[in-house]
């Protein structure tokens, strides 16, 4: 991902409003973020209970979404996250919703998928499990193209009929 300044963030949102953008809070460890080894940005409001961003590049261009994650416990033991395919114990994914951009999120249509709680995506494909006799490193590689690719899919769904394209 290439490198993003403060502005750069605040103004890729494509479906906040200008009141929650005044809202958003950038992660403390923003200005040491390693922009190489970064597929999208992501992470949860330190101030707002339930509130996360994902920033990824569509198109070239920074595309930032604003979500809001589901309140409430799970009574499965396990859950799939559906951005970098990690199993992880069920109250650590939650369903996030966005509304969508342009008029469609106006008019109150959203969407939502289960993405780890924590927004830690990025990070949970790359802790690979130590390499067995049969396996490759091209397996890990696999998984973080995979998640990129998801999460600009989520993403480019709330962009979907709004006209906006980056």
């Amino acid at each position: 991902m290439r490198p993003l300044t403060e502005e750069d963030v605040r103004s890729s949102f494509v479906n906040a409003s200008p009141d929650e953008l005044r809202l958003v809070t950038l992660p403390a460890d923003f200005m040491l973020t390693d922009w190489d080894h970064l597929d999208f940005l992501a992470w949860r409001d330190p101030r707002t209970r339930g509130r996360g961003y994902v920033v990824a590049e569509i198109d070239g261009e920074p595309a930032g979404i604003v979500m809001r994650g589901a309140e409430g416990s799970s009574h499965a033991r396990a859950a799939l996250c559906n951005l970098c395919h990690t199993m992880q114990p069920a109250d650590q994914v939650v369903m996030y919703t966005a509304r969508k951009a342009g008029d469609a999120g106006a008019h109150g249509d959203s969407v939502g998928t289960y993405i780890c709680a924590d927004l830690s995506c990025h990070e949970n494909v790359r802790l690979a499990a130590p390499l067995a006799p049969n396996e490759v490193r091209a397996s890990v590689d696999l998984k973080i193209d995979g998640t990129r690719r998801r999460t600009e899919a989520f993403v480019g769904r709330v962009l979907e009929t709004a006209g906006v394209r980056r």
